[in-house]
């Protein structure tokens, strides 16, 4: 099955895992930068990878999910948060809500990555009380996802990826059901 990973990166985090899931899909898979990302028409199936701005897929990766039509679409992304928190998850469902209805969603996967530097400085700014004002907590988070993704992230990304390839290769047209995880943890 012809397969095709589009992504959008603004740190490289979401990049990376990109290339890791790549590396599960094989050689044969196309990988683009969301910029660049051919029509999906020519695919069986598209990945699409983005980082989360604002609770949902940020806005080049938005206009890409948009305007897939009639695939089988999986999704993963990087966030500055916790991957098992109820901000990714909820990400994770908002970006989904922007595929047509004529797709299918055939699994998930989200971890942390590093905050952007300049996002940071930005909530430095902020008075206390706001909700993106630099707290000692938020700070602690920033400095845990600097550190993501990490091999393991990757290897998560890889396995929820290898599962939903196994899952299409040797039974189209059987019922697919949905993988979503969290930093590997498969449901």
């Amino acid at each position: 099955m012809k397969s095709l990973i589009v992504y959008s990166s603004l740190t490289g985090n979401t990049r990376k895992v990109a290339e890791a899931i790549r590396e599960v899909l094989g050689e044969e898979a196309a990988l683009f930068p969301v910029e660049n990302a051919p029509d999906p028409a020519a695919y069986d199936w598209v990945v699409v990878g983005f980082w989360v701005d604002k609770g949902t897929a940020d806005k080049k990766a938005q206009a890409y999910l948009e305007a897939i039509r009639s695939k089988p679409v999986a999704l993963f992304a990087t966030l500055g948060a916790y991957p098992d928190s109820e901000h990714a998850a909820s990400s994770l469902k908002n970006a989904a809500a922007l595929l047509d209805g004529s797709n299918q969603l055939l699994g998930t996967f989200i971890c942390q990555g590093k905050v952007d530097p300049r996002l940071i400085e930005q909530f430095k700014k902020f008075p206390a009380g706001h909700p993106h004002a630099l707290t000692p907590e938020r700070l602690e988070r920033h400095r845990e996802a600097a550190k993501h993704p990490d091999a393991k992230d990757l290897q998560a990304a890889q396995a929820v990826f290898a599962a939903i390839r196994d899952r299409l290769e040797p039974a189209a047209g059987q019922n697919r059901s949905e993988v979503t995880a969290a930093c590997g943890e498969t449901n």
